[in-house]
């Protein structure tokens, strides 16, 4: 039997071994390596219970803080000084405020995808990237929610978001996408927020259990809840996760698509489409995969997850990436094709300004990132490649920010009347907000990867061979199986309440 053989052969590759080879009759495992339970919990808690990280956490964490400090000051100063201190003039009034908030509300949308559609499909390979995904959604949420705050100007004023009582007829008015956008991504965020931390709350009573000092027992068994990962526990555990999971589902082709509202329902040429939200869908998922990527590259390098995050996940999100891609691709061009079809002089002016007109380089850059680099995922070697993929994946991240720059500056900039254009130049303001929120975003994202569980142990053990009472060694292995470890099965194990989770009673 070769190295790559099945679950069902119980033949598991050593670790750094390829399993993305497909097989008529087998499945190539998803945890690579010959450890048992104890073996996957100890690699997962090994980063939260040392006290020593890489030093390459400790150059990205300052990094990320310098960033999160330009933040501050960026934002400091625009209180305190007005907007005029963004590029922003007369006809472009969004730029990189608005740019950055559907920028990151778009990488947010991969990890409930991963997380809740995948597990409603019952896909196993979510189990070894969902929880930093999920985690990657919270962060990204958080940074695209401090946009629309700031971008309004008086940010004292930043409660008129809300549905307050409007007996003047002032503010806010209830039929603009604006104000839909308060509501979709708050519950977007919270929809997300609870279910990443039900998914947590197994692992955390394993690190409660094994943690030596006071103040980590008294942390993790706070936020444990009481787990004692008993049937009752567990059975209370699945269906809420799979309520949450169904809840979480719509809300990933709903909040990306009240987004786009906030164009499409506008007059302005451009902006005034019905391709608007599912092209921004199949956008964010796009570019939310690809910041998966990006993360899970050199995370699985530093910390030694590299049996756990395996190259067939990356390798299937790989190809995720290259089909939305094409979805994008195919969005562009229809975009185009819709303008010459209309005949609207405005909407055919609007497109063929926006590929040769005064932002022509930030377009390009926007197809080259977008349409042609993820066209190398076609070759298994590319897909495979840890420094192409990491490299592809930048390239889509940069390309799906300027995909927004370009259709609001360029929409905004050259609108129906000459006389009125202009063109937007960005401050040492704009700059430094957009960097310092990838700073805020580092810095959250870090943390969390040096003081939680970055894999989901009991979701991980319930797609290994162990997990299955029918295995040939599963008696054999109950024995060595609990070690202070509440994860044995998951949410969505199968046979579903049959396995009596390895050193549970």
């Amino acid at each position: 039997m070769s190295a790559s053989s099945s679950m069902q052969g119980h033949t598991v590759p050593a670790s750094g071994m390829d399993n993305t080879i497909e097989s008529p009759g087998q499945r190539a495992p998803l945890v690579l390596g010959t450890g048992d339970f104890h073996t996957v919990t100890k690699q997962v808690c090994r980063v939260p219970e040392h006290t020593s990280v890489p030093m390459a956490w400790y150059i990205a964490f300052g990094v990320s803080l310098m960033l999160l400090g330009a933040l501050g000051v960026a934002v400091n100063y625009l209180i305190f000084t007005g907007v005029g201190v963004w590029g922003l003039n007369n006809p472009v009034m969004w730029a990189f405020d608005i740019t950055n908030f559907v920028f990151w509300v778009g990488i947010g949308h991969a990890g409930t995808l991963i997380s809740a559609i995948l597990f409603l499909f019952r896909q196993k390979w979510r189990t070894g990237i969902n929880r930093f995904a999920e985690a990657m959604t919270i962060f990204a949420v958080i940074c695209a929610g401090l946009f629309p705050g700031i971008h309004v100007g008086r940010v004292w004023f930043a409660y008129w978001l809300f549905p307050i009582p409007n007996q003047m007829e002032m503010w806010p008015q209830f039929r603009s996408p604006l104000l839909w956008d308060v509501f979709a991504v708050s519950t977007y965020f919270t929809v997300s927020l609870v279910f990443w931390y039900i998914g947590l709350i197994p692992d955390l009573a394993t690190l409660r259990d094994r943690a030596k000092g006071t103040i980590q027992q008294f942390a993790y068994g706070l936020f444990a809840l009481g787990w004692r990962g008993s049937a009752r526990h567990w059975h209370r555990y699945e269906v809420a996760y799979l309520l949450l999971a169904a809840l979480a589902t719509p809300l990933v082709l709903s909040v990306h698509s009240v987004v786009s509202f906030d164009f499409a329902v506008s007059q302005l040429p451009g902006w005034h489409t019905t391709i608007f939200p599912p092209y921004f869908v199949a956008g964010a998922i796009f570019s939310g995969f690809a910041m998966v990527v990006t993360l899970a590259v050199p995370a699985r390098e530093l910390f030694g997850l590299k049996d756990l995050i395996t190259m067939r996940h990356l390798d299937n999100m790989n190809k995720v990436i290259l089909v939305t891609g094409c979805m994008v691709g195919y969005a562009y061009s229809m975009e185009f094709f819709i303008a010459w079809y209309s005949g609207a002089p405005y909407e055919q002016f609007a497109f063929i300004n926006r590929a040769f007109g005064q932002y022509w380089w930030a377009y390009w850059i926007m197809v080259s990132c977008n349409v042609i680099t993820p066209q190398l995922f076609w070759f298994k070697r590319v897909r495979t490649s840890i420094p192409a993929m990491f490299v592809l994946s930048l390239f889509v991240n940069v390309g799906m920010w300027f995909e927004r720059y370009v259709i609001i500056v360029s929409s905004l900039a050259n609108d129906f009347l000459p006389t009125s254009w202009d063109e937007f130049i960005p401050t040492w303001v704009d700059i430094a907000t957009m960097l310092g929120a990838f700073g805020l975003f580092g810095v959250l994202f870090l943390l969390f990867c040096r003081y939680l569980p970055m894999i989901a142990i009991a979701e991980v053990k319930s797609v290994m061979p162990e997990a299955n009472p029918h295995w040939e060694g599963y008696a054999k292995g109950r024995g060595h199986q609990n070690h202070g470890d509440h994860g044995g099965a998951p949410a969505g194990a199968a046979p579903a309440f049959q396995d009596p989770r390895p050193g549970q009673p």
